[in-house]
């Protein structure tokens, strides 16, 4: 069967000069002009370094984005996923042809309905109902076009009240929903959705996933999604990529693409550089893994749940010596649940190089979740570090019932029966 492609990007390369706005001097701009002219390839393609944000590297220029390729169906729903700077951003306004790539080619049949930051392509003076119109005309439809969508187009943002004030008074919500609403009604056969809907407040995030599923499922459009929220990704996506350092380093269907990305990232090297640490440091954590019901495995209520620690112990501290305890607060910063290895029987004597906690069936409910650590060795602070990571549990059928619990009830869950006498 021959695939209905609506999408390819071919060798996609995108390089930027560090601090300089712009694509460099007078001189790089001359030796590239002369290059040209003698039918050579660009001198500076040859040099730049790899995206890796945490290293300082050896050169003024940087790829965002090497080599890309892939293709997309009509229809299907594709999640691009990577962590901060992976290049996923650059990809997507490539894609939404707000910025030219410094190589390759995107061939794209039909309409592509961006929304890449809060108030990208509104007037902030105009209205708006002047910015649907305008928007509306972006993309190639006529006024009678937009006017048949425009009630359900302000019927679904919920600004119905603000919809003749200029845009420039609106909130980063309501700029956003307005922005959705236009992005999704007015039928682009590419719609291309950043992280931007992590603005938005719990139900209209809800409803915004609802309608690019309507989308796609219903309308048979095609949606790039772009989210850290991995409950969000795979709800809503049907394929996934992965980006590390600009390239793409995994592509599959989107549960193998979001456990790639979660066994790749779940060993956290943050915590040398949390500022908020105190402590003697004769025992530090070092890394940790958080896992369900095997390592790479998104946490998920009413499944296996680990988390593990690896300590740098220059003193052999033995497991008995110290106390080790653990919180998990909500995103409010409320505390949910208190771990600790004192209320277990006393470890066997052995070198503390790691701990693994496990809960044999999550009872926390879907949503963010942060975690503060505290270590102790002899009753003297070794290691205290305040909201040393965060950690993510998705939707699971709790109950056994077939029903998923409603995250707005509580965040944590009980096991209960219901007796009728």
């Amino acid at each position: 069967m021959k695939k209905d492609i609506i999408l390819k990007a071919e060798n996609i390369s995108k390089q930027y000069r560090l601090g300089q706005v712009g694509t460099g001097t007078l001189s790089h701009d001359l030796n590239r002009w002369w290059h040209k002219i003698r039918g050579k390839e660009n001198p500076y393609l040859k040099i730049g370094d790899t995206n890796d944000r945490a290293t300082k590297g050896t050169s003024d220029y940087v790829w965002a984005l090497q080599d890309i390729n892939f293709e997309v169906e009509r229809g299907e729903v594709l999640g691009i996923i990577g962590k901060n700077g992976a290049g996923k951003s650059t990809l997507l306004k490539i894609l939404s042809k707000v910025t030219a790539p410094t190589t390759g080619n995107i061939k794209s049949r039909g309409r592509i309905a961006s929304l890449l930051e809060v108030g990208t392509g509104f007037n902030g003076e105009m209205t708006g109902r002047e910015n649907i119109f305008l928007n509306g005309a972006i993309l190639g439809m006529t006024k009678k076009e937009i006017t048949s969508k425009l009630d359900e187009i302000i019927d679904f943002s919920g600004c119905e009240r603000y919809i003749d004030t200029p845009v420039k008074r609106y909130s980063s919500g309501m700029t956003v929903r307005l922005a959705f609403a236009v992005a999704a009604f007015l039928e682009p056969e590419i719609l291309v959705i950043d992280e931007v809907l992590a603005v938005g407040d719990a139900e209209f995030q809800k409803k915004a996933i609802g309608k690019m599923q309507d989308i796609s499922k219903g309308e048979g459009r095609t949606v790039l999604f772009v989210s850290h929220n991995m409950a969000a990704v795979q709800n809503l996506c049907t394929r996934g990529i992965v980006m590390k350092n600009g390239s793409i380093d995994y592509e599959g269907d989107i549960e193998s693409s979001i456990q790639y990305y979660l066994s790749d990232n779940n060993k956290i090297e943050a915590f040398s550089e949390n500022v908020d640490r105190k402590g003697n440091g004769l025992i530090k954590i070092i890394t940790v893994e958080v896992f369900g019901s095997s390592l790479g495995i998104l946490p998920q209520s009413g499944m296996p749940f680990h988390v593990k620690f690896y300590f740098e112990n220059p003193k052999q501290i033995q497991t008995h010596e110290i106390r080790f305890d653990f919180r998990i607060d909500d995103h409010m910063g409320q505390r949910i649940a208190w771990i600790s290895n004192t209320v277990l029987p006393i470890q066997e004597n052995r070198i503390l190089d790691n701990l693994c906690f496990q809960i044999k069936k999550l009872n926390l409910n879907n949503g963010l979740y942060y975690v503060t650590t505290y270590l102790e060795v002899n009753k003297e602070v070794s290691d205290w570090v305040q909201n040393a990571f965060s950690f993510e549990v998705t939707e699971g059928d709790y109950y056994g019932s077939g029903r998923k619990t409603p995250n707005i009830q509580s965040k944590m869950l009980m096991d209960f029966k219901l007796l009728l006498e």
